[in-house]
């Protein structure tokens, strides 16, 4: 299982529902709950986030590999689903 790397900042609102939606998306199927996801804040390691290619927060990666990146506008149903193909993805 591969660990996803997800960039949020504090207060942002996507990044917000990104979280309830994992919250979520762990309780409708046991098999990502196992799923490991570091949540780095960009305005606390910006040098961590300077390493990886992406404008809005949150974005989410595997392996340097972005596989999703929120867009303004983007609701809960959209974020959600994004996230769970991420997640598949991971359980490969």
């Amino acid at each position: 299982m591969k660990t996803i790397t997800m960039f949020i900042q504090q207060g942002c609102p996507y990044c917000i529902t990104a979280r309830k939606a994992i919250t979520d998306l762990r309780q409708e199927n046991s098999r990502y709950a196992d799923v490991r996801i570091q949540m780095i804040d960009e305005n606390i390691h910006p040098d961590v986030a300077d390493q990886y290619s992406y404008y809005y927060v949150p974005s989410l990666f595997i392996d340097q590999t972005k596989c999703f990146e929120c867009m303004p506008g983007d609701d809960y149903q959209k974020i959600h689903d994004e996230i769970r193909k991420v997640m598949d993805k991971a359980c490969l």
